[in-house]
């Protein structure tokens, strides 16, 4: 579409559109002279965020307990729905994605294409050369064999010691039953990374950053995907202000915790 509008063959009202115009509801949009429905463009578009769930949230769309959800924060979409790429359990933190496009969601979390995640794990116990051993050659789990790609010290206070840990799928509590087969207990568990994808600095827990079109096209290119040409976000808009942000995650969680309260009472 950047190329089109470059041409000078889009058109807002009458009037040649440039890149980083706006379009507002209702305006007419015309690709060499025919009018076309940006609505139903946009709905095809594959978008991707970046969301920091915190511990405590839960990855169901709907909780009868009244649980805080990871898609409580989301962005409303007009048509479609946001579908997460992979859980993290109510402990974990750290990074999430969604994508309004099912097949993508799919392959990215499908063992066959070995999509790298790396994880911050905080670890209760005494971890000698054989546990790491054992977590890189592979342990016994219920559900089959498994294996951390690298396992790497990252420093702690005695037996409180965080490691960096990297493996390519993404089994239920996988990353902490390989630990607890060790005898070892995890008392901090953050995803950091998912393929070359990091958890974007600066973005608050219950936070969401929209990625650009080139991330986009990256995690497409991962799973064998055609390259995505469009985005909705304008270059200023790619990355959403850190205090606006925070501003409405205190927001939300104020009206959150005033919504439990009143069940409680109700009860």
């Amino acid at each position: 579409m950047e190329a089109v509008i470059d041409a000078g063959r889009v058109s807002v009202d009458g009037s040649i559109a440039t890149l980083g115009d706006r379009i507002e509801e209702g305006v007419e949009v015309r690709v060499d002279g025919r009018i076309i429905d940006i609505q139903k463009v946009e709905d095809t578009i594959c978008r991707v965020l970046a969301y920091h769930k915190s511990e405590g949230e839960i990855c169901s769309r709907n909780d009868p307990e009244g649980r805080e959800t990871v898609f409580d924060r989301l962005p409303r979409l007009q048509h479609g729905r946001w579908i997460a790429v992979g859980r993290l359990d109510i402990n974990t933190s750290g990074l999430l994605l969604f994508t309004t496009d099912g097949e993508l969601a799919n392959r990215l979390m499908h063992p066959s294409f070995e999509v790298e995640r790396e994880y911050a794990v905080r670890v209760f116990g005494d971890v000698d050369d054989e546990v790491i051993r054992n977590l890189r050659t592979g342990v016994e789990l219920e559900d089959g064999r498994a294996a951390f790609t690298t396992v790497k010290r990252q420093g702690g206070e005695g037996i409180n010691q965080w490691y960096s840990v990297t493996l390519s799928e993404g089994r239920n509590r996988e990353v902490r039953r390989m630990w607890e087969s060790q005898g070892m207990q995890v008392s901090r568990l953050i995803r950091v990374r998912y393929g070359l994808i990091p958890l974007p600095k600066g973005l608050p827990r219950s936070g969401w950053q929209e990625m650009p079109l080139d991330q986009v096209n990256y995690l497409r290119k991962l799973v064998q995907l055609n390259k995505e040409e469009n985005t909705i976000i304008k270059v200023e808009d790619r990355v959403r202000s850190t205090q606006r942000i925070r501003k409405s995650v205190r927001k939300h969680r104020s009206r959150t915790q005033s919504q439990a309260a009143k069940r409680r009472r109700l009860k």
